[in-house]
């Protein structure tokens, strides 16, 4: 069998029967079948059924009891379960267009990809379906924290959040996958070293039913990103928190000898910023030295961020003491935590991006796609 379409699905229900339609058209010539993997709670097990019995192309369900791995692991289910040599995963209200099946697979066996990522973001794409400004904010934001904790994995990948991609099922370990919340994609790009290449489309508007994202999904994301990246952000932060420390003592120390908290604010900002780059180079970016510029511009492009940074913290810091009577260390530490966030990505992104051997992203048809070897770390 050529390809498995998987779809996990969470009451659905009225989405089924005009899914199944289009992917039915879309996959005509082509030796396909749908899997259904169903953590429903309402009758959309029976309405899978029921379209079955009539669909053009083969209809099979895999209901669970237990969602256990949530979304992920309902796709990790799938792809054990698939019969084709390629699966692609999808989701079930529609805003992912069945039209683009045989395009992702054409790609794929035109550059000899073992991953074809749908992207919103890639040249053609558009991430439009997004309800609202607000959700368009968190996604570009999680693509960005993503790609900055995966900075060589995910160097041509525009899109790691999206649930709508195709897979070569011989290219993968299945039992390496550790399924949890609702970004499987990621979880595959970050274990396993494959060729990954990019198609744009249009992330179409929802047909039936209401979003399932929440808060608790977004917590369960960052817990993904800290277990699959904890290595590098674990340093870095133990850098930050080191930097915090330093910056505190001296903070603290030239106050108790009668300097005004502002100057000992910048005096401490200074020391720690070339404290930090130092513990950077050497503990946490080390690896990505040899790929990115030198020494000197990476040092120049950190202390520029970081007092640039400085000169927007201070002012902050004094609105927190003057206006709101935080005490100057406690305002300080605040200040710091929001910092930590903003440089880690920086850095990863900027300071230590490895250089783009590959060529510029553009619709593969008008141009070569951009692509991740197998080899790369």
């Amino acid at each position: 069998m050529q390809v498995t379409v998987v779809v996990p699905t969470f009451n659905e229900g009225p989405n089924v029967r005009e899914l199944v339609r289009r992917i039915g058209d879309a996959t005509r010539g082509l030796d396909a079948e749908v899997l259904f993997v169903d953590d429903s709670r309402d009758d959309t097990p029976d309405v899978i059924r029921r379209v079955a019995a009539s669909s053009v192309v083969p209809v099979r369900l895999l209901h669970r009891d237990q969602p256990v791995g949530g979304l992920s692991g309902a796709v990790v289910e799938g792809l054990r379960a698939a019969r084709g040599e390629w699966v692609v995963v999808m989701d079930g209200d529609l805003q992912h267009p069945p039209e683009m099946v045989p395009v992702l697979l054409e790609t794929a066996a035109a550059t000899g990809a073992d991953v074809v990522v749908a992207s919103r973001y890639v040249g053609g794409g558009d991430p439009g379906g997004l309800d609202g400004r607000w959700r368009r904010l968190v996604s570009t934001a999680s693509s960005l924290l993503a790609r900055s904790m995966f900075p060589v994995r995910l160097r041509n990948v525009t899109d790691p959040m999206t649930g709508f991609f195709a897979v070569r099922t011989g290219s993968i370990d299945l039992v390496a996958l550790r399924p949890r919340g609702f970004k499987i994609l990621l979880e595959i790009l970050a274990r396993n070293k494959v060729a990954v290449v990019e198609e744009p489309f249009v992330f179409g508007e929802r047909f039936a039913g209401q979003s399932k994202a929440t808060f608790a999904n977004g917590l369960r994301y960052l817990q993904q990103l800290t277990a699959l990246r904890f290595g590098r952000m674990s340093t870095f932060a133990l850098v930050g928190a080191f930097g915090a420390v330093l910056n505190l003592a001296i903070m603290w120390g030239l106050e108790q000898v009668g300097v005004h908290y502002m100057p000992a604010a910048v005096v401490s900002a200074a020391v720690t910023i070339v404290t930090n780059f130092l513990l950077l180079e050497h503990f946490v970016f080390h690896d990505l030295r040899a790929e990115g510029r030198s020494v000197w511009k990476r040092a120049a492009q950190s202390f520029t961020f970081n007092g640039i940074e400085a000169a927007v913290r201070l002012p902050f810091l004094h609105w927190l003491v003057v206006l709101t009577g935080m005490p100057p260390v406690l305002a300080q530490a605040l200040t710091l935590v929001v910092a930590f966030l903003l440089r880690f990505v920086f850095h990863a992104q900027v300071v230590y991006r490895p250089r783009k051997d590959a060529p510029e992203r553009v619709v593969p048809w008008t141009g070569e796609p951009s692509i991740t070897t197998r080899d790369e770390e």
